[in-house]
């Protein structure tokens, strides 16, 4: 199998360099590849990285990784894609509608370009060591390539579709982990109510049906333990569930329980603060 670097002939470029992007491109670097890294902000470099401006990276690279906060700043590297003649890959690891991933997808095609999806599950420990889940979005004549890039970052990589399955995916992912989230502070406060030990209840319910990522990984690693450091913040979260709402909206998908915690992310970034670890939300 050929390595990311035989399999692109250039360096890859990573624009972001912020938890994500920052352990993104470490962990390529480790790998062996020749990574060059773009921010605007003054994050530090990670060890192995060349530091560029965007347009030095444009120049260097054919494939761009994308770790952005959101849509807009997405929008403004394809804007910059779109004026050059390399034809480029860009991997969209960030979270955004996928409506907007597929006209970006489009315009890039045009223009003799490539765009696919990848939305991640692993936080930032699972960028650093190489442990994230990738969700995929992706044409098909792409895929290999792309599976040879991700790969040194990736524990599991699913392809679910075509562009925009990625996102679409990301976000059902990231609601279900909201409305457990919303959930879990009522069963704690069972547990105090009950006078049941909450590492017992969990130990039971872990081996049971009611089980979920938060009750065996959020649960005892960050509340139970009390360090509220994720590395996932408040802010985000309640992005990504409002954002997630809004497109099962529009597929005739709502519901209820998607409305209220989509309400209680919102009660929670109001009284917490976007820079709060998610966490937060079994405590409030």
């Amino acid at each position: 199998m050929p390595s990311p670097t035989e399999e692109t002939a250039s360096p890859i470029a990573v624009v972001g360099l912020g938890q994500m992007g920052g352990g993104m491109a470490a962990t390529l670097a480790r790998a062996g590849v020749e990574v060059l890294g773009a921010d605007p902000g003054s994050v530090d470099t990670p060890e192995g990285v060349a530091r560029v401006e965007l347009d030095e990276a444009l120049e260097l690279a054919d494939v761009l990784v994308l770790s952005l906060p959101g849509g807009e700043q997405v929008q403004t590297v394809v804007d910059r894609v779109l004026e050059t003649d390399r034809p480029t890959l860009i991997i969209d690891t960030s979270t955004c509608d996928p409506a907007d991933s597929r006209r970006r997808a489009e315009a890039l095609r045009e223009r003799g370009h490539s765009f696919v999806d990848a939305p991640l599950s692993g936080g930032p420990a699972g960028a650093r060591t190489g442990q994230l889940t990738v969700f995929l979005g992706c044409a098909d004549q792409d895929l290999d390539r792309v599976r040879q890039i991700l790969g040194p970052m990736a524990a599991r990589i699913t392809h679910v579709g075509a562009v925009g399955a990625g996102h679409s995916t990301k976000l059902v992912n990231n609601l279900l982990c909201g409305i457990h989230l919303c959930a879990a502070g009522t069963l704690l406060q069972v547990a105090e109510g009950a006078g049941i030990e909450p590492e017992r209840l969990l130990e039971a319910i872990n081996t049971a049906s009611g089980r979920s990522g938060v009750t065996e990984v959020n649960l005892p690693t960050w509340v139970l333990s009390g360090t509220f450091d994720s590395g996932f913040p408040v802010g985000l979260m309640a992005r990504d569930v409002a954002l997630a709402a809004d497109v099962a909206g529009e597929l005739g998908a709502g519901s209820p329980v998607v409305a209220a915690a989509r309400q209680m992310w919102s009660d929670l970034l109001a009284e917490a603060g976007p820079g709060v670890d998610f966490n937060r939300m079994v405590r409030q």
